[in-house]
């Protein structure tokens, strides 16, 4: 059964930093891609960074570009979101989540797997 875990969200002010974490387990993720998604109250589920657990490639939104920062660990099947100069409207749920097809990364319609959830909050 796979399984995606986040943790590390919380309350934070504008300018700080937060390290999200995902714990995948259940299968091979070696030729997934493994994105960071957000979702804001009535607003739609966007990506906000993605890799490529082949070869660690990277992808950026415009909106977090220069600011976070998106890596994974093999050993640890970990893969992890550093956000860093936070501003308020980084406020969301943060998702993470798997696709077999790298290719469309940038879709959330191509994702088979995606974890609970973590809240992130952005004080101004």
């Amino acid at each position: 059964q796979v399984q995606l875990v986040e943790s590390g969200g919380g309350l934070v002010q504008a300018g700080g930093s937060l390290r999200l974490s995902c714990a995948a387990s259940g299968r091979t993720f070696s030729s997934y891609a493994m994105g960071w998604f957000r979702q804001a109250p009535g607003k739609e589920r966007e990506l906000t960074a993605a890799i490529m657990w082949s070869d660690s490639t990277t992808y950026y939104a415009d909106s977090v570009k220069g600011r976070f920062t998106i890596s994974r660990d093999n050993a640890k099947n970990a893969v992890y979101l550093q956000m860093n100069s936070l501003k308020p409207e980084d406020t969301a749920v943060y998702y993470c989540a798997a696709t077999p097809y790298s290719s469309t990364y940038y879709s959330p319609l191509v994702y088979d797997y995606w974890g609970q959830g973590t809240q992130v909050t952005v004080s101004s």
